[in-house]
């Protein structure tokens, strides 16, 4: 493995697996505190986001980064030849942004060990991958401004 990836790797490796466990934990206990399954408690969760000014502020917040994280991601995939970039953005609504952005991010070091010119371009399945991850978080956003 090249110096890059072998340095910078493990670091990402450590944010993901440290995102894992403590936002796992206090989803966990959001649904041990709710009395609720998984599936239920995953359900329950997006209110709960919703629940007063700060945790509104700080969702959107983190959607609105997400989108242009997610986006540079796609964009930097098809640049360097990443591949399942969609398994990486997909995974973050279930498993957490945190973790699935650092493993992209070891994936993305691989890569540019591995290839010195750049990749094709977006694709059309892309743009509108990337349309129908954006247009519901502006939209939330929007609708957000009126409440």
């Amino acid at each position: 493995m090249h110096p890059r990836a072998t340095r910078l790797s493990p670091l990402y490796l450590g944010f993901a697996l440290l995102a894992l466990v403590t936002c796992w934990r206090q989803n966990l206990l959001f649904m041990q505190d709710a009395n609720v399954d998984l599936a239920t408690g995953f359900v329950a969760f997006w209110p709960a986001l919703l629940a007063n000014h700060a945790t509104t502020s700080i969702t959107i917040d983190m959607f609105m980064l997400g989108v242009a994280v997610m986006t540079w991601m796609v964009v930097e995939a098809r640049r360097l030849g990443v591949r399942g970039v969609w398994a990486y953005i997909l995974l973050s609504f279930p498993i957490g942004i945190s973790v699935m952005v650092p493993l992209f991010l070891v994936a993305r070091e691989r890569a540019m060990d591995r290839r010195p010119e750049p990749g094709p371009g977006l694709g059309r399945g892309d743009v509108i991958g990337l349309v129908v991850l954006i247009v519901p978080v502006l939209g939330f956003a929007i609708w957000l401004l009126g409440g």
